[in-house]
């Protein structure tokens, strides 16, 4: 399970999307999470799906990546689906037992909830693919350029570089626990069975190492930036130049269209 977390990693490739001004890109994620959380009806959820299935095809990322990020959050997926299943009973009923009643509206709303998590996962992971975590916190940084007046530079150069860290991190923490899985698993320890209790008792010596670790590592990593004579971003310069080019406008423009649409269908198809 953990080796299928692959979110916050970059996969180099020649695509569109990978070529795509960062600042450009962390809009359109915005726009598109908007757009999701506003959608109300099944035709207007088709739409952003069209959308992210766009994004993932012009990505030219494996879609067994994206799916592996799902396996990674089944649980919580399944748990969502089961609660807005129990909650709604609107439509026919299909099922009763005690106090608890499955109904079509139920089940509608449930694989709403669903696809709606899942649409959410992989417009995230579109991003994180093929952008690399210094350019995308260099975007952000830029666009919040305009706070930076407000006496919020050194804040928001702080938080931007708080973000390249726990990103760049990421992929590392994941494989550093996997090799304390295996590591336990060699010593005869059970971790994958059992009930809830034994398998909670079972990550104590998982997350024990795991958090002495990352200490070990941030210290490193501070003591490094320290060597660098590290000054918190006074007098920084970009290595690299963002600029927009032709088809991050007609990102935007793409954008811009999809999300007319969902507010139509939200106000005609309800």
């Amino acid at each position: 399970m953990i080796s299928d977390i692959t979110f916050g990693q970059y996969f180099p490739c020649n695509s569109v999307l990978h070529k795509m001004d960062p600042r450009v890109k962390f809009i359109i994620m915005l726009a598109s999470i908007v757009f999701l959380f506003l959608v109300k009806s099944s035709f207007a959820l088709g739409l952003v799906a069209l959308f992210v299935i766009i994004s993932i095809i012009a990505s030219k990322i494996p879609l067994k990546l994206y799916v592996k990020n799902l396996k990674a959050i089944l649980p919580i997926i399944i748990l969502t689906a089961i609660i807005n299943s129990l909650y709604i009973n609107d439509g026919r009923l299909l099922f009763s037992w005690w106090i608890f009643n499955i109904t079509v509206g139920g089940i509608s709303r449930a694989l709403f909830m669903a696809v709606r998590i899942a649409l959410l996962i992989f417009i995230s992971a579109t991003l994180t693919y093929t952008t690399t975590p210094n350019d995308l916190t260099d975007g952000i940084e830029s666009l919040c350029t305009p706070l930076k007046f407000l006496g919020l530079g050194s804040l928001i150069h702080i938080l931007t570089m708080m973000m390249t860290i726990a990103l760049r991190f990421i992929p590392t923490l994941v494989e550093e626990t996997q090799k304390i899985i295996n590591a336990q698993k060699a010593r005869g320890a059970d971790i994958e069975n059992g009930g809830i209790v034994s398998r909670v008792k079972a990550l104590v010596p998982i997350l024990i190492p795991l958090i002495i670790l990352s200490v070990r590592r941030a210290y490193d990593l501070a003591e490094a930036m320290e060597c660098r004579c590290y000054n918190g971003g006074i007098g920084k310069q970009r290595m690299k130049k963002f600029k927009i080019r032709y088809f991050d406008i007609l990102a935007l423009i793409l954008t811009t269209i999809f999300g007319t649409g969902v507010v139509l269908l939200n106000i005609f198809m309800r």
